[in-house]
């Protein structure tokens, strides 16, 4: 089947031809007729089996019998991360290009300023992540009552990263007479409970098993330890020719510690995670994309939707603490019929999360040898103490004292029998100081203090001259007889 057999308007056809595209994917193939027909849709496949077209064509030729207005959006777009709202407006450029629609793109970490000024033209799709549409709908900036054509993507992406309840907020701005398409990588009981919220009526178009693998993809596990995971990882990516791949750390900090370690070690590499500023993420992104960058170290903010053609490896350098992202990760290869390589990186401590990941996929990752290293890990070892170093002193910078060797004095300060030997030297003078001796005393029960042998009356460490003075004598008055 072609998309000529899909029921879309020849200027979408003729876009969908020049971006190289013939054959529709099976995803497609059901959903496209379906979405023209005006009925809700719940689409399950996996990551990188094309359903941002999946939703894109057939809107575009549903919303060219109609007109925009500012600040009124007739379609929606959630996306869960700003990459995947960027590449869905990137598909919508290209497959609109012979329609004329307007598209506005909001997204954090950019300027509010310009996101309002192309909100002020007309607008018939928005493609936003909830969040900063929240905020400019609460600005007054946006309308969504307008909306006939509403798309839920990624949404067990949006339910893992908690954006649930925002979308469920979103959901009651748009008007209930609307066409809800709602696509998911994975079906589990609450993706299907929030899908019952947010459709009414819905086919079901599902082309892949949940929590499946993609069949082009060869998975491979490396086991290593702690101490060796780096020079593990640079053996394996030498060994299999590595030039071009995803390598997936499961913590922000770690992506930014492996990224180091790579171009220390003369391999071009670029970083991606959430903490970035948005431009410079975009940026890494960019580089990688165009190939300026082989490698791209990344936490799962890039496990999801992006579109990078013929990615041939991807290196999990952390097993995954949820295994379902496992599947998104190494779905990053193998896509558009490709074959992809998928490595996975354990050490001892990952038995619990690689058993629920061999659990999911319903079998045993195929274990490979890298090869012995005759080489000392001296290097790894110091860039740990070094990495472990820097983290210290970024924790705290005030200033501390250090300790020095016993028997070592300071520099600037001469020792006793140098000071002894040489006239030169000022030897301080000290006023000698009486030594502090804890004396018991006797009870007295009378007066109930200590009796000491010294002189000593509530009063320190003497008596008062007044208290020693002997009382002044008064003569008694003389008594007269009467």
């Amino acid at each position: 089947m072609t998309f000529e057999d899909l029921g879309l308007e020849p200027s979408t056809l003729k876009a969908v031809a020049e971006a190289g595209y013939t054959t529709p994917t099976p995803i497609q193939n059901k959903a496209i007729p379906i979405v023209l027909m005006g009925r809700d849709v719940m689409g399950i496949a996996q990551t990188g089996t094309g359903k941002t077209a999946g939703f894109i064509l057939p809107m575009i030729d549903i919303l060219a019998s109609g007109r925009s207005r500012a600040r009124m959006p007739r379609a929606l777009i959630l996306c869960p991360t700003r990459e995947l709202a960027a590449q869905a407006a990137d598909n919508f450029a290209k497959y609109s290009k012979y329609a004329e629609l307007n598209m506005a793109l909001i997204i954090g970490g950019t300027s509010f300023t310009d996101q309002e000024k192309a909100l002020e033209k007309s607008c018939d799709v928005l493609i936003a992540t909830p969040g900063r549409l929240l905020d400019l709908f609460e600005r007054g900036k946006i309308l969504l009552n307008d909306v006939k054509y509403f798309v839920i993507d990624e949404a067990d992406r949006m339910l893992d990263m908690g954006f649930i309840p925002d979308v469920e907020r979103i959901a009651k701005l748009v008007p209930t007479l609307r066409q809800t398409l709602f696509f998911s990588a994975t079906m589990d009981k609450e993706i299907r409970r929030l899908s019952e919220a947010f459709l009414m009526n819905p086919k079901e178009v599902a082309v892949d098993a949940p929590a499946t693998t993609a069949t082009t993809v060869t998975q491979a596990l490396v086991t290593t330890t702690e101490a060796d995971k780096r020079d593990t990882l640079r053996r394996l990516i030498k060994a299999e020719g590595v030039e071009n791949g995803f390598i997936f750390c499961n913590r922000k900090k770690d992506v930014d510690i492996l990224f180091k370690s790579l171009t220390k070690h003369g391999l071009n590499a670029v970083a991606l995670h959430g903490d970035m500023v948005q431009s410079k993420r975009m940026e890494m992104l960019a580089a990688f994309k165009s190939g300026k960058a082989g490698l791209l170290v990344c936490s799962d903010v890039a496990a999801r939707g992006l579109d990078v053609a013929a990615v041939p490896f991807v290196i999990n350098f952390d097993v995954p603490h949820n295994a379902e992202d496992y599947i998104h990760r190494i779905g990053r290869t193998g896509r558009a019929g490709m074959l992809g390589k998928a490595f996975t990186l354990a050490v001892p401590a990952d038995k619990k999360l690689l058993a629920a990941v061999e659990k999911l996929i319903g079998g045993p990752i195929s274990k490979v040898t890298i090869g012995a290293s005759s080489e000392v890990k001296a290097e790894v070892k110091a860039e740990v103490k070094a990495e472990v170093k820097t983290e210290v002193v970024a924790e705290d910078n005030s200033p501390k004292r250090t300790s020095r060797a016993r028997g070592k004095p300071p520099e600037d300060k001469p020792t006793a029998k140098a000071r002894d030997a040489s006239p030169d030297v000022v030897k301080p003078i000290r006023e000698e100081r009486p030594k502090r001796r804890r004396e018991r005393g006797r009870h007295d029960p009378d007066v109930g203090v200590m009796d000491h042998d010294d002189d000593v009356i509530a009063f320190g460490a003497h008596t008062p001259s007044f208290l020693k003075e002997e009382p002044p004598v008064v003569p008694e008055p003389e008594l007269k007889a009467s």
